[in-house]
């Protein structure tokens, strides 16, 4: 199973009739998850990942997708909960991440994607203070669907790049320094 989002995409994503942007959205842990459609490149089928030594529990491994190594973000784990149980419907969603700076294709491994949705800005309240699990500058906003509430994740924090690399660099250090008994 492999979807590519290209003719899903609108022309232009934040300027969508009445200003509404499109979301995918996506199960992890028994909570639905969105993001926005503009960082998504295709969505694939889960299937094994090569594990890489040294390397932070969030990071599940690498694939290789038509030739280009992709690092799998177990994004359970990044989220400070169990590792993701992989099932039927578990899959790879293929993301750009990054800015200017630093930028990179990775894959999030989430149980389930559920359907790209269109939220009008009114209908999102800021990230909340208090009362979720998840650290504040991961969430963008939580949007109210159809009476539920679905979170939106802010890709550039989720997936930040420098933090994830300073996380690896931490982690490399500290096995560096196990192995050389300090």
């Amino acid at each position: 199973m492999s979807a590519m989002l290209p003719s899903t995409r609108p022309q232009n994503p934040t300027s969508l009739s009445q200003d509404r942007t499109q979301y995918l959205t996506f199960h992890l842990g028994g909570e639905v998850y969105a993001l926005e459609i503009r960082h998504i490149r295709e969505i694939i089928q889960f299937d094994t990942v090569t594990e890489v030594p040294l390397m932070p529990g969030f990071i599940r491994g690498i694939i290789n997708l038509r030739g280009a190594v992709v690092p799998v973000i177990d994004l359970s784990v990044r989220f400070g909960k169990a590792p993701t149980q992989v099932a039927r419907r578990t899959c790879n969603v293929i993301v750009e991440a990054g800015d200017d700076r630093a930028h990179a294709i990775l894959g999030i491994m989430v149980d389930h994607v559920s359907e790209v949705l269109e939220i009008d800005p009114a209908d999102i309240e800021p990230a909340p203070a208090f009362g979720s699990s998840l650290r504040s500058e991961f969430i963008k906003g939580v949007g109210k669907v159809q009476g539920h509430f679905v979170i939106i994740l802010d890709v550039h924090h989720v997936l930040s790049i420098e933090e994830m690399s300073a996380v690896i660099g931490r982690s490399q250090d500290l096995e560096r320094s196990a192995d050389s008994g300090e």
